[in-house]
């Protein structure tokens, strides 16, 4: 993963070669390289996609239901158990 200065100075240059070309680009050409680019600046990032975030928040979710659920039935465990009788004495 490229640290977000080395990126920025990696898009920069790229961009500045788009942009200082001896003859201007079309407008899709240019935006056509340009998402290139960015596609290639987003790849060497540790980047998820949106369905798979989504996805992952509602696995989430349903962990954090399961483990508040246990551990309401573990406190209501307890409060059933009478308490251990202290160790003996020697």
């Amino acid at each position: 993963m490229l640290p977000p200065k080395a990126l920025l100075d990696a898009l920069g240059d790229h961009a500045s070669r788009l942009f200082n070309g001896e003859t201007p680009l079309p407008r899709n050409e240019f935006e056509t390289q340009f998402k290139a680019l960015l596609q290639s600046a987003f790849s060497k990032l540790d980047l998820v996609s949106r369905e798979e975030f989504d996805s992952q928040m509602v696995v989430l979710a349903r962990t954090r239901a399961r483990l508040e659920a246990l551990e309401a039935k573990v406190a209501q465990m307890e409060s059933h158990t009478e308490p251990a009788p202290p160790p003996p004495a020697e």
